[in-house]
């Protein structure tokens, strides 16, 4: 919430990391190759590599025969040349001896069907035999490397995700449920409200995870299983985790997480970790519209920018690291568009204005074969560094030096957001709002946020049970699912002077999915100051108008349109700042705030397009006297974040378009980190371009 300085990730390292995936076990056979990689790696100004994610099968060919003398070679060979090792746990690459000898370890679908030894990742996070086998060869790893200078973190397998329902699991899941339950059926029964179809169990037995040909329309089912599915998950990572801890509790530790994956809800996986990371791999350059040209850059870097502030926000603020980006395209995008000249350090500059202190990439060289072979790297296939990729990297190399200041940085957020990973998995499996597929819950936090970004205001991303104290306005769209506490939370937010913004479809059910008796928006009611009476779903090509009132608060006026969803809600203690314009609802109210306490909340109760949530979020922060990062104007496409340490703020400016744009900063003395050049009045930003300025005193 505040500027402040974080210990640094390692102090091996304490600056900016630049670096990425290598994987030298691909090529031990061409070991001209592996002595041209360190050499090149310094000319890139790489200074950290993760070594070791799919390396079992070399680093175990047979059960119980280990072979460590090449990756003893690879670990010296690194730290000669200056370069840091982040080290894997090999778990995502399961050995075939390991699947043949053991099948339990395989997992299960839904259709009740074990897979083939073949693809990554796919263990079953229950079974005995796996986990012995991967703290065998994690006690290894750390007795033999825990103490080696090279070693800086310690990274858990890869993208844990998906699920397993074999016999193994499904004991495990109503051992899960007994505990939830305080092993009383009836409870579970009231909970999931299985007397709705006869679904109701009289034996714990009875009961399996959701599976195409049964269970599948339980709400309540589906949501435990759903949890059950993250705490196995992460007791699985506790079990792997541990001969590290023991072996080498000096070392840091982190995993790479997926942003906008849905199976896992990563507040909880984070609570193991001492450092989060993600893999970020956005679409640039996709094309919008009927006529196909290239889209907006910026709004691909606003939303980038979310999930940069969601993983933020997993470990309080603390910097988090950019795990895997790509320098050039992915071989799984629709398209293998090329990152155009300049782009590649502005999206790795947008993870570090963000919260980031790395910058790293899959992959450093291209494999010769398999999935990912055409997939971007450092090196390309003709190896080297003459190539456009591998000056762009070496010149974000360049940057990140001269940014060493940065590393530990916070970012000084008075906004926050609350995302629920239990409320989009309640969302989702909920029938009735009438959006076949998604209902909208990322997209619609993905559009709040993004008028923040664009005025240059720093938001956390948070969970809805965390700590609201310090901020000043809290965001929380379709809020459907509350937990327990979470509407007091809220409510001593705004008695004690906070703003909320909430919107449609809140407070409809509580952590078991059953609905609020007694009219919606449920606890957050008296909040609100509203009653939500009936919910109209639009048609696509369906809309309705918002007219603001005459001279309200907020000095809203026009028109605006909103679709998909409009709520019809009726007054209590609050009123009204605008009301739709069409259809027989006409003249109802559209946005309310309520006085409560020393503070207010407004509700949205339709979905609006973007100038709506433009000019309400401006209004509203100008309202609030909001900190933005750069007190002027921002041009369309240029955003302004903002970090600091208590002593300095470091603020980033980035086009992200494909025109000269000019900024005014204003006459306060400020430093260009990049040029080291004194700097005030105006700088100008080239396409594609950015600018990293230091205001002492912050």
């Amino acid at each position: 919430m505040t500027g402040r300085k974080f210990e640094p990730i390692s102090r091996k390292l304490p600056g900016l990391i630049h670096g990425c995936d290598y994987n030298p076990e691909q090529w031990l056979a061409l070991p001209e190759v592996l002595r041209e990689d360190p050499p090149l790696m310094r000319r890139a100004l790489c200074n950290a590599v993760t070594v070791g994610i799919f390396a079992w099968s070399l680093l175990e060919p047979e059960e119980g025969r280990f072979d460590f003398g090449w990756l003893d070679r690879v670990m010296d060979d690194l730290w000669s040349a200056g370069i840091a090792v982040i080290l894997a746990t090999p778990s995502a690459g399961r050995p075939a001896w390991l699947a043949q000898a053991y099948p339990e370890v395989l997992r299960v679908d839904a259709e009740r069907r074990r897979d083939l030894q073949g693809l990554r990742a796919r263990h079953c996070y229950t079974s005995p035999v796996y986990r012995q086998k991967v703290q065998a060869i994690n006690s290894r790893l750390a007795e033999r490397y825990g103490k080696h200078p090279a070693l800086i973190l310690w990274h858990l397998s890869n993208e844990y995700g998906g699920e397993c329902h074999c016999p193994l699991c499904q004991e495990a899941f109503r051992l899960w449920l007994r505990r939830r339950y305080g092993d009383s059926l009836e409870r579970l029964n009231q909970a999931w409200w299985t007397a709705f179809w006869s679904a109701r169990y009289s034996d714990w037995s009875q009961i399996e995870s959701p599976a195409p040909r049964g269970q599948r329309l339980l709400n309540g089912l589906i949501l435990d299983w759903k949890r059950f599915v993250t705490e196995q998950t992460a007791d699985f990572m506790r079990a792997e985790l541990a001969p590290l801890r023991e072996l080498s509790p000096e070392v840091p530790v982190t995993t790479n997480l997926m942003g906008a994956y849905r199976g896992l809800d990563y507040r909880r996986l984070a609570a193991e970790l001492d450092v989060a990371s993600w893999d970020s791999y956005p679409c640039w350059h996709a094309p919008t519209g009927e006529d196909g040209r290239p889209g907006e850059e910026w709004r691909t870097a606003a939303d980038t920018a979310f999930w940069h502030s969601l993983v933020r926000g997993l470990k309080a603020g603390r910097p988090f690291l950019l795990m895997e980006s790509t320098p050039s395209f992915s071989n799984w995008h629709p398209v293998h568009k090329l990152k155009r000249p300049g782009l590649h350090l502005l999206s790795s500059l947008l993870a570090v204005a963000h919260g980031s202190d790395s910058v790293q990439y899959f992959q450093w060289r291209k494999s010769r074969g398999g999935y990912e072979k055409f997939h971007g790297a450092v090196v390309d296939h003709g190896g080297g560094g003459d190539s456009r990729v591998f000056r762009e990297v070496a010149e974000v190399g360049e940057t990140l030096k001269r940014l060493d200041e940065v590393a530990g940085s916070g970012v000084p957020a008075e906004t926050a957001l609350l995302f629920d990973w239990e409320n989009w998995w309640a969302l989702e499996e909920a029938s009735g709002l009438g959006l076949e597929g998604e209902r909208g819950y990322w997209q619609t936090c993905l559009a709040h946020h993004r008028p923040f970004w664009c005025l240059g205001l720093p938001v956390d991303v948070i969970g809805p049970t965390e700590e609201l104290k310090g901020y000043r306005l809290v965001i929380a769209p379709m809020l459907y699912l509350l937990r327990p506490g979470v509407a007091e939370s809220l409510e001593r937010f705004v008695g004690g002077g906070g703003t909320l913004v909430s919107t449609y479809w809140s407070g409809i059910a509580d952590e078991t999915d059953l609905c609020f008796l007694g009219g919606f928006p449920g606890p957050l009611r008296r909040v609100l100051g509203i009653h939500c009476e009936e919910l109209d779903s639009l048609y696509p090509q369906e809309s309705n108008r918002v007219v603001p009132r005459p001279r309200n608060e907020l000095g809203l006026a026009g028109e605006y349109r909103a679709r998909n969803f409009c709520d019809l809600v009726r007054l209590e203690s609050a009123r009204a700042l605008a009301e739709y314009g069409e259809d027989f609802y006409r003249g109802r109210p559209a946005l309310t705030v309520n006085d409560f306490g020393r503070g207010r909340a407004y509700y949205l109760a339709s979905w609006n397009e973007e100038p709506f949530l433009q000019d309400f979020y401006r209004a509203l922060s100008e309202r609030l006297g909001l900190r933005r990062a750069l007190e002027a104007p921002l041009p369309r496409g240029v955003s302004a974040q903002l970090r600091a340490d208590g002593e300095n703020e470091y603020l980033f400016l980035l086009n992200f378009t494909q025109e000269v744009q000019a900024v005014e900063l204003g006459l306060a003395p400020l430093h260009d980190l990049l040029s080291g050049q004194p700097a005030s009045g105006r700088v100008v930003l080239p396409p594609y371009g950015l600018a990293v300025l230091r205001r002492s005193g912050g």
